[in-house]
């Protein structure tokens, strides 16, 4: 069974183990690839799940079929007075929020030199300022239920420099900040923040990189498990951090990455101690034998 299969399929335990089951659960840019499918996982561990998106017609689409609690809202999470309008929906329907997941995001490729400030602040105000927003009017609710979790989706280029698309790496160091702030100012009213790191990762919004093979298959390579992560393997990290299995952890970055980030000296051409150098080195040992 393959990652996406194991996202709609949850066994009974597993929904047990997450005790996740009932809880008002809020996820923006929900109608996109990470989003939709951490949707579907929360509604197959049982809780209820809002749909924040810009569209609500294409997250409501996008979860189709999977059952449970669903409620839609065309939201931009840019414009506070929409935050709150799609909060004050969420606490009519349920009462207050017990998770939020801060997923809505844009990518623009420009060089810093380059970028017009108009864009710069585009993206910023959806990466970040959003996710602001999103925090101020479910973590009312959160403080008002006396506890709950945010997970943010950053990024690998939050910590390491994405050149071509810088303003969406210093979008996502600050989410990492943003996050960092939150678990120590809400932390007394039992309230949770970590983040989610993706690193490459094959969506609707990267899909262009990955119809080229060539391409798709050098950057396989350098990932240790071999593979391109999958908006599954993203939502796994997420209902963890948003279950009360991590009740003891906020704060924190968890980077799902495949160990890329562990494989960097690998990378880097060292005659005489690459893997084909070890295996050639193997094989002379097993003929002197």
């Amino acid at each position: 069974m393959t990652s996406a299969d194991k996202s709609t399929n949850a066994p009974q335990g597993h929904r047990d183990w997450l005790d996740l089951e009932g809880r008002a659960c809020v996820v923006t840019g929900a109608g996109g690839g990470i989003g939709a499918e951490i949707a579907r996982q929360l509604l197959a561990a049982g809780a209820r799940v809002a749909l924040l998106d810009l569209d609500a017609q294409r997250a409501a689409a996008a979860v189709a079929g999977c059952g449970g609690s669903v409620l839609p809202l065309a939201c931009d999470v840019t414009d506070a007075a929409s935050v709150q309008a799609a909060a004050d929906a969420v606490h009519s329907a349920w009462g207050p929020a017990a998770v939020l997941v801060n997923n809505a995001a844009s990518l623009y490729a420009d060089a810093l030199m380059d970028i017009a400030v108009d864009k710069w602040n585009r993206l910023l105000s959806v990466n970040l300022t959003g996710y602001l927003l999103c925090a101020q009017a479910f973590g009312r609710q959160m403080r008002e239920l006396g506890g709950g979790a945010m997970v943010h989706i950053a990024s690998i280029s939050g910590a390491i420099p994405q050149p071509y698309s810088g303003a969406y790496s210093v979008s996502k160091a600050g989410v990492k900040m943003l996050s960092q702030l939150l678990a120590a100012e809400l932390g007394e009213h039992g309230i949770r923040s970590n983040v989610v790191s993706p690193a490459m990762i094959r969506t609707p919004m990267s899909e262009g990189i990955y119809t080229q093979d060539a391409v798709r298959r050098q950057r396989e390579r350098m990932v240790p498990l071999g593979r391109i992560s999958t908006p599954a393997d993203i939502a796994g990290a997420v209902l963890f951090l948003a279950s009360e299995r991590a009740g003891y952890i906020s704060g924190q970055d968890i980077l799902v990455d495949g160990a890329l980030t562990q494989n960097w000296l690998g990378l880097v051409p060292r005659p005489g101690f690459q893997k084909e150098d070890a295996a050639a080195a193997a094989s002379a040992a097993a003929g002197d034998l």
